[in-house]
């Protein structure tokens, strides 16, 4: 069994080869010893040079519903009422420290998702352009509204 930490990137390829080569050796064995020993080092190898962020809370409840095979009703009652879930799910209102308990408790969803900020999408208000005829129904009621002066 020759062990070394993982420093660099050729470390990190070589335990890697190494895994591939024990991945089916016999439970008890020196070299599933080994097996074990070498995916504890990776995993602390990649913690730290590949980091995972976590998902949007948001994303995360929809893809556990999708999961269980549940829509958005399903939370009803979990998180609140109809009105309740649509603004959280929207991202119109933030998720409370007691939906949050709740959300954890229900789907299993770490509190640690759940906790970060939802990134709101931005919505952008269209602005409507006034049409030729309401923009001529605008100015002739101007016209008409000012009083005409007497002759």
């Amino acid at each position: 069994m020759d062990i070394r930490p993982i420093k660099a990137e050729a470390d990190y390829e070589r335990a890697l080869r190494k895994v591939e080569e024990l991945w089916d050796s016999a439970k008890g064995s020196p070299e599933s010893d080994e097996l074990d020993v070498l995916v504890t080092l990776i995993e602390a190898y990649e913690k730290e040079h590949y980091p995972i962020d976590l998902p949007d809370p948001i994303d995360a409840i929809k893809f556990r519903l999708e999961q269980k095979g549940e829509d958005l009703r399903s939370l009803i009652g979990v998180i609140g009422q109809r009105t309740r879930v649509y603004e959280v799910m929207r991202g119109d209102r933030p998720l409370s420290l007691n939906m949050i308990r709740s959300l954890h408790e229900k789907l299993g969803i770490p509190a640690e998702v759940l906790i970060q900020h939802a990134q709101r999408k931005v919505k952008v208000k269209q602005r409507r352009t006034p049409t030729r005829s309401s923009r001529d129904r605008r100015v002739g009621m101007r016209k008409s509204a000012t009083p005409k002066p007497h002759a």
